[in-house]
């Protein structure tokens, strides 16, 4: 049975639609994962491995990896029978292993994100065994992890992105890159080790990862509205965690026998670390489109940058930073926004340039 295309008396679902889904479907399993885990460190302590936070995670991981086997095998056989490929199906096919195998290369890119995830979830079951739990999200072998599914999230946005033309493959892009933007604001708190002085580095970060992923999804799309179209599926990713991640903490935290800590606050972790200011950005964004990348991603960086600290002042109470340390992370907001715009278009060009020539003929 061909999972590409899936066939019945009353429509055929488009060729592709099937396993995009399923490796779509992994990742963002993976970031509900990522989300619980978060808040349970955050609520109720050190974990073990076998979770039911963890489970996720690597049950995201797993069901991405075994739908890209899947195809890049199906693509192998085809090409053994010297039957035509479709590249719709995650792009053209590249050789692997000295062209023992045909793999598209999204499927490519997304199974090797969940190849090196299993090697590093072995390394962090290892850790546990050694150490007994994990107090911190930045642990090293967590720091692999992490990475690992934001190499298959984006073979994911890869994927779709062949498909852009199609309506499956429009939404596919904004759901892939909203996926990949939500989880990178974790990855980016690994830049607190950095010495940054008077700047705030996480802060800085955010706004280089959101700017140049909102960047990215517009250029791939190429109309109007793409980048507000992925910050409006990130603010609702955003608001459904939001009531998730304390709700499932704390129903799990019950199940096994285990009280929340007395200072919880219930703040979400994982939905607190996204700008809520997205969609200002992106809007910003839809209204500069005629200027250079870099002029818009400037402005970009500047909103994200300034909101934060008015975020944590509304979620937490946190008090405002010291003038010299909010200028001086606005500048390098803008600095890194205006660089993120620019990558933001070049990506969303490679992604476009995925596309067979004779898809591009129809478009």
């Amino acid at each position: 049975m061909d999972i590409t295309a899936v066939a019945s008396p009353a429509r055929t679902v488009p060729r592709g639609l099937v396993p995009a889904s399923v490796v779509l479907g992994g990742t963002l399993l993976s970031l509900i994962g990522l989300t619980w885990d978060i808040q349970w460190h955050s609520d109720v302590g050190p974990d073990t491995f076998f979770t039911m936070p963890h489970l996720f995670l690597y049950a995201g991981s797993a069901i991405s990896g075994l739908a890209s086997l899947a195809v890049v095998l199906m693509t192998t056989a085809d090409t053994k029978r010297d039957k035509e490929v479709d590249p719709i199906v995650g792009g053209r096919a590249v050789g692997v292993f000295g062209r023992t195998f045909a793999a598209p290369v999204g499927y490519l890119i997304s199974g090797v994100g969940a190849a090196l995830f299993l090697v590093y979830g072995l390394w962090d079951q290892w850790w546990h065994g050694l150490y007994g739990f994990d107090a911190v999200i930045d642990s090293p072998p967590h720091i692999g992890l992490l990475l690992s599914i934001s190499i298959t999230m984006v073979g994911a946005v890869m994927i779709f992105a062949v498909a852009r033309d199609q309506r499956w493959g429009t939404w596919g892009v904004a759901a892939s890159a909203a996926t990949l933007l939500a989880f990178s604001m974790v990855t980016v708190l690994g830049l607190r080790a950095l010495p940054g002085g008077p700047v705030n580095t996480v802060n800085a970060g955010s706004a280089f990862f959101s700017v140049m992923i909102l960047f990215m999804g517009a250029y791939v799309l190429k109309q109007r509205g793409g980048a507000l179209t992925v910050a409006v599926v990130v603010a609702a990713l955003q608001a459904l965690f939001w009531w998730f991640s304390p709700w499932a903490t704390e129903v799990y935290a019950d199940a096994t026998g285990l009280p929340l800590r007395d200072y919880a606050d219930g703040v979400p972790g994982l939905p607190n670390m996204i700008p809520m200011s997205l969609v200002l950005v992106a809007i910003a964004v839809e209204l500069l489109h005629r200027l250079p990348a870099w002029v818009s991603g400037a402005v970009g960086g500047v909103i994200i940058t300034a909101c934060a600290p008015l975020q944590r002042m509304l979620t937490y109470g946190s008090p405002f930073p010291n003038t010299e340390r909010y200028v001086a992370t606005v500048v390098a907001g803008a600095v890194l926004g205006a660089l993120a715009g620019m990558l933001g278009r070049r990506f969303g060009h490679m992604l476009r340039h995925l596309v067979p020539a004779k898809e591009n003929r129809h478009a």
